[in-house]
């Protein structure tokens, strides 16, 4: 049986005067997936961009690769439908920011995009578990939301094993994305398949 991982770079840590070229050059470098952070200034203390910038970056570089929107902001119901509009395939919001997630969930699949389920490090595995059997993926935060280059914190590992990795800084601002890629890609595969046969 093959194991595989999916690798999607955060292109938040991309130079965002050229954002377009990046993601095209991430794709090329073997990336599976774009992962767009979407922050409100209010969930975290930054802000990014939102719908229309994901907009021009579809135009920009076509349909094929699959946007991941981690939506990082405090009411994530108002954004399904312009995300939707715009290009986005997956919807990943955060637990902490929404009274009824059942509702939620309902409203992105309808909309036609896949459904992303996050928690923030202090959110227990516990709390997502009710929603496991509705969604598409679960985001398991590994640093503090809100800010790129922060150090990787180990003790979420035990939370959950994981396919899909997300990685910004170190893909993105390696002099070798494709090699970090590929790399990422080996380690984790490794690990799937050890955690598979010891079971």
């Amino acid at each position: 049986m093959a194991y595989s991982a999916k690798i999607g770079p955060s292109i938040l840590s991309s130079d965002l005067s050229c954002l377009g070229s990046e993601c095209v050059r991430m794709m090329e470098c073997g990336a599976d997936y774009l992962h767009l952070d979407v922050m409100d200034g209010h969930f975290v203390p930054n802000l990014t961009f939102g719908h229309p910038m994901v907009e021009c970056l579809r135009k920009s570089v076509g349909q094929d690769p699959f946007f991941d929107m981690h939506m990082m902001v405090s009411r994530p119901e108002q954004w399904v439908k312009p995300m939707a509009a715009a290009g986005a395939n997956q919807y990943t919001f955060h637990l902490e920011a929404t009274t009824n997630p059942g509702n939620l969930i309902k409203e992105i699949r309808e909309s036609g995009m896949k459904v992303g389920l996050a928690i923030k490090p202090g959110t227990t595995v516990e709390e997502l578990a009710p929603w496991a059997n509705q969604i598409d993926m679960a985001l398991v935060m590994t640093v503090e939301p809100g800010f790129g280059g922060q150090k990787f914190m180990e003790d979420m590992m035990p939370k959950a094993g994981a396919n899909m990795i997300v990685s910004g800084s170190a893909v993105i601002g390696s002099d070798d994305p494709r090699s970090v890629i590929a790399l990422l890609r080996t380690v984790v595969a490794e690990a799937i398949q050890k955690r598979s046969l010891d079971r």
